[in-house]
């Protein structure tokens, strides 16, 4: 692996190199299936993330995002989005989880 990933997802990594291969391999088929751009495809896993209820793919895709130049208004702009469709304590809970990682 060339790179050491963080918490749980690194553990399966390592121990099972074939399965996070085959995952890696399909996440990168999915990611080149259409015309989405790196920061829209970035700016879509995040919100799925927030969807999801997943802090911890919520901290991975904001750490990612920052890493890739995106700006933290943007991200925090994601968050507020959610407070439609899955209300305020979901949003503001999502915020928290992109400001562990970006503030």
């Amino acid at each position: 692996m060339a790179k050491t990933l963080p918490g749980a997802a690194g553990d399966l990594a390592e121990q099972h190199p074939d399965v996070w291969a085959a995952y890696s391999a399909l996440g990168k088929a999915t990611s080149n299936s259409g015309p989405l751009t790196e920061r829209e495809r970035r700016l879509v896993k995040l919100a799925l993330a927030i969807g999801a209820s997943s802090e911890g793919a919520v901290h991975s895709h904001a750490r990612r995002a920052k890493s890739e130049g995106i700006e933290k208004a943007a991200l925090h702009q994601i968050a507020l989005l959610a407070i439609g469709p899955l209300g305020l304590p979901h949003a503001v809970a999502a915020k928290t989880w992109i400001e562990d990682v970006c503030d």
